[in-house]
């Protein structure tokens, strides 16, 4: 049995677990290390992630999107269906699925798009992809008509299934493509207001006042927003919401002229992150998700202009939070695990299961090298960010899905 000195579970309680997890470390050598000591997490869940398969797989696909979920400590995660088709039927739907059963290492749970085609204007066959989604979304485009959002949430609220919106009002980007502040002002870029997020939070918290379905806030960035669901939540509406790593750690101060700083929506003003913060402090928040979005290098070559939006997370999110806020004492690792673990899987009823665990050694420093990746994408707003927190470890349902290059089998 390895020593306990050098094992902190954090969210574990199974004796089981603990009892493999230990064995485990102990026979693949990591002991020998001197001075190591390890975090003992259950598997991660992740309820935002872009695959990009079927359809897009130059971007990812389900294997090298799983890989990278493993390579950071995540056994479940939720895969959103702007995809090619869009799965908005179960025909289509199946296509998606053929190829997780294939090729997934880790648990992916697929969502149904809101909409056929995502294209905001009839409803997609909402009725036939339940049995097999975690939720509804249309995620990458905001839900434009007020009118076929209330049928969606109606429809969604029969079938007990979770809205999962991208907040967005199209009416207010007018070409934008970063945050509108001091950035943009100063270095010429057209920006995107706050409101565009959340004047479309506050039109759907008014629906989910008048029809009761569970609705869930994808990618928060923004102080309103987080003042809208804060009062939303005391007031008791059914309501949940997400912000990623990212939009906790970084702002429009920190933005360069490189598309691995242009992500939908933007990094936000510092008065944004602090909100955010506050937030996730107080439990308005209730999870961490990556929103990974992965593109080709060549994409996300063309600075903040030409690049498309999107970032990868799933192999940076953890270190990068550990790192820069459990080291700095603003948040408590027992809430990061929370966030990260227990919370994703409560709001969308995944159950845990005790043979999934992730394993991270807390006390060897590295950079972060998208060279080294699982994922085909490259793009990262922490490229080279010196990071505490690195996954050696984890295990999908008893089976080792990542370890780390030193293990010792």
């Amino acid at each position: 049995m390895m020593n306990e000195n050098r094992v902190r579970w954090v969210g574990i309680q199974s004796e089981a677990v603990k009892a493999s997890a230990s064995g485990l470390l102990s026979r693949m050598g990591f002991l020998s290390v001197p001075g190591s000591r390890y975090l003992v997490f259950p598997g991660f869940c992740d309820v935002h992630v872009h695959l990009r398969e079927p359809g897009f797989s130059d971007k990812e696909t389900i294997r090298t999107g799983t890989m990278a979920a493993a390579r950071g400590g995540y056994t479940t995660v939720c895969a959103m269906p702007n995809l090619r088709p869009v799965p908005d039927s179960v025909a289509t739907l199946e296509q998606e699925l053929a190829i997780i059963r294939r090729d997934a290492v880790v648990q992916v749970l697929p969502y149904g798009a809101i909409t056929v085609g995502e294209k905001g204007a009839e409803l997609a066959d909402l009725a036939g992809m339940a049995p097999w989604v975690c939720g509804f979304s249309d995620d990458g485009r905001g839900v434009q008509d007020e009118a076929v959002m209330y049928k969606a949430m109606t429809r969604a609220r029969e079938l007990g299934k979770v809205i999962a919106a991208h907040c967005e009002d199209n009416r207010l980007l007018r070409g934008g493509y970063i945050h509108d502040g001091e950035y943009a002002r100063a270095h010429g870029h057209k920006g995107i207001c706050s409101e565009s997020e959340y004047g479309q939070i506050a039109r759907d918290l008014e629906l989910v006042r008048r029809t009761g379905c569970r609705y869930h806030v994808c990618h928060v960035s923004t102080k309103e927003s987080v003042d809208l669901l804060r009062q939303a939540k005391a007031e008791g509406l059914d309501v949940s919401c997400e912000t990623a790593p990212h939009y906790l750690v970084l702002c429009d101060g920190d933005l360069q002229e490189d598309g691995r700083f242009k992500m939908n929506p933007p990094l936000r003003g510092p008065e944004d992150r602090e909100a955010l913060l506050a937030g996730v402090l107080d439990g308005t928040i209730d999870m961490i998700a990556t929103d990974h979005a992965p593109h080709t290098p060549a994409e996300k070559s063309r600075g903040l202009v030409g690049s498309p939006f999107g970032v990868v997370g799933l192999e940076t999110a953890f270190p990068v939070l550990y790192t820069a806020l459990v080291r700095q004492n603003i948040l408590s690792i027992e809430r990061l695990a929370a966030l990260m673990c227990a919370a994703p899987r409560a709001r969308f009823g995944i159950p845990p299961d005790e043979g999934d665990y992730t394993v991270f050694d807390i006390f060897r420093p590295y950079a972060v090298r998208p060279a080294e990746f699982a994922s085909k994408g490259r793009s990262s707003p922490f490229t080279g960010r010196l990071v505490w927190g690195r996954c050696v470890l984890t295990v999908h349902r008893g089976r080792v899905v990542y370890a780390a290059n030193d293990a010792r089998l």
